[in-house]
């Protein structure tokens, strides 16, 4: 993988853990040498996970809509910054120059960045791998409802599987360098889009 989405918190939440493994995910983007694309803010989690890969010389890629950029909160001294229109074509963007895609702590935003891009991968749009770095337990209560999800019948085994998820940046990135795509499902005939 060459880039990959963070998606995360604008707050920096009330846990050092999670503070601290955000840096150490930046880091360790920067050493592997693979772009952050993220948010562009330069505060809460999400500023965090930009301050560690720049100040170990990595690559970031900012995108926010024009409405946020305004209230100057944009990161400084990204490697490129793009300004949308709005929140969605923002994730449009996220998605596109993203390899991958790593979901750290955070709120409704996080919550609607993850949903959207599994479904797009539950429905055969993109191929690419998806993890959740479960830092101090936060995304238990989570995986617990995607297992009840699967339990009730309103999720397939398989597609809860295409989420890797660890505890570890090491672990997950390994997981996600390994990850091998759902075929399309039989009903969605791709070679028609």
């Amino acid at each position: 993988m060459n880039s990959i989405a963070v998606f995360c918190g604008a707050s920096s939440g009330n846990d050092n853990k999670i503070t601290s493994e955000a840096y150490a995910l930046g880091k360790t983007l920067a050493k592997q040498n693979i772009t952050l694309v993220y948010g562009a803010v330069k505060i809460g989690i999400m500023g965090i996970v930009a301050n560690g890969t720049l100040e170990n010389k990595g690559k970031v890629i900012g995108v926010i809509p024009g409405f946020l950029e305004t209230k100057e909160i944009v990161s400084e001294g990204l490697t490129e910054l793009i300004v949308t229109t709005n929140m969605h074509d923002r994730k449009v963007i996220m998605y596109e120059k993203s390899d991958g895609f790593i979901i750290i702590p955070g709120g409704f935003g996080t919550m609607d960045e993850f949903f959207e891009i599994s479904t797009l991968g539950q429905l055969g749009l993109h191929t690419k791998p998806i993890g959740i770095l479960n830092t101090s337990g936060y995304y238990d209560a989570l995986i617990s409802q995607f297992k009840t999800m699967v339990a009730k019948g309103f999720l397939k085994q398989e597609n809860m599987d295409a989420i890797v998820v660890d505890n570890t940046i090491d672990g997950l990135l390994t997981k996600m360098n390994n990850f091998v795509p759902l075929p399309a499902p039989k009903w969605l005939d791709v070679s028609k889009q």
